[in-house]
Order: structure tokens, then sequence, then C-alpha cells
């Protein structure tokens, strides 16, 4: 990933926003909070305010005009430059065409898993598997009511993250079965480890015979 003179995503939804047409920050917010950014990322006034001073400033975003509003302060109208068209698409480029190499929480947590010991590791991927239920049932119905009022080009984030959350709902359901049987190989071994603290001398015990 390349390092870029504005790399929080907020500044690409700020971009990504600006595109279409001048905006005040403001206005900004209002547009990606509609359209459910705020869902992938927080979107505070303090954050939104510098990542638009600093997209300003690497000549990304230009100021057009200033407005008032009633008894409002002025608010400074934004459009988008040649270089912040330039920078946005290749953003995107890079982010649908590049592999990010950043491992996820949940898979740093499963590469410590022995320390848990099954018992504890089975009472918290039910908890997880909850969320992941909850999170999946969320996305489906911001889908439905998303699909009447917005073309799905403007929606297919949303179908990605409910596969995502479906897909590791699958994972999670089916390592769970595995261990609530007893059919994971070597589970007894993990067990007496867990219990006295003593790693086997054969790794061979946590293997399938």
């Amino acid at each position: 990933m390349k390092k870029r003179k504005v790399g929080n995503l907020l500044g690409l939804a700020v971009l990504s926003a600006v595109a279409e047409r001048p905006m005040h920050p403001y206005e900004m917010a209002a547009v990606l909070k509609e359209r459910g950014k705020d869902a992938d990322m927080p979107i505070k006034w303090g954050s939104l305010y510098t990542v638009v001073a600093n997209l300003e400033k690497h000549g990304f975003l230009e100021a057009v005009e200033s407005v008032k509003d009633g008894g409002r302060p002025e608010r400074t109208v934004y459009r988008i430059a040649p270089a912040g068209r330039e920078e946005f698409e290749d953003w995107v480029r890079e982010l649908v065409g590049t592999l990010d190499r950043e491992p996820p929480r949940f898979k740093a947590g499963l590469s410590m898993l022995g320390v848990l010991g099954p018992d504890q590791t089975i009472s918290r991927l039910r908890e997880r598997l909850a969320q992941l239920d909850e999170r999946a049932e969320a996305h489906r119905a911001q889908l439905e009511q998303l699909r009447p009022l917005m073309p799905r080009l403007f929606l297919i984030e949303v179908e990605y993250d409910l596969a995502m959350t479906e897909a590791e709902a699958r994972w999670v359901r089916g390592f769970l079965e595995e261990l609530t049987t007893g059919a994971l190989p070597g589970i007894d071994a993990w067990r007496r480890y867990h219990e006295t603290g003593e790693f086997p001398d054969d790794l061979g015990e946590f293997v399938e015979r």
C-alpha cells in the first residue's frame, strides 16, 4: 500500500462526496451519513474538519466560496481539485486491486487460542457468533431499507459486509461444532495443557491419528 499524503479513510469518503458537487463540511457529513458511511468509519466534526483542511493543504480540495445561512457561522464550500480526482481514483484502484497484508484482530486472537483452553474458547466463540448474527441481521435490514432508494452500485459495500459476516459466522459455527462434540484433533491434549500448564513433549498428541 502506498504512503499517502492524507491516509485517513475519511479523506477518501470526503473525496467521494465532493466528486459529485461542491459542498461545505456540514453537507459532506450529512451525505456520508445518509449513505451509511458512518458504519464504516466514525464521522466526527473535529476529525472531518482536520481531514478537509489536510486535503486542501495538499491540493486535493479547493475552496470555492463562503456562504452564510441565517444566523449560522460562515461555511466554506469546497470542490475537488484535478489532483484530488486523480488521488481519489488511484486510491480506489489500490483498495480494490491490492491485497492488504494487515492481519485482522480476530486472526491474531485465533493464533493464540491455546492459552484459553477449549471451554473458555467455546464460551467466547458463542458470544462472537451471537454478535455476528446480530450484525448480519442489521446489514440485511439496511439493504432492505436502502434498495428502493439507491442504485445497487452504492450498496455493494453493504452486500460485501453481509457476505463476509455470514462467511465468518459459518466458519465459527463449524469450529464450535468440532469443539463441542470433541471432534477437533488434539482437544484432550489442549485441555490438559490448559489445566496443568505443561506443554506435551510429543506434539503428536495434537495431531489426528
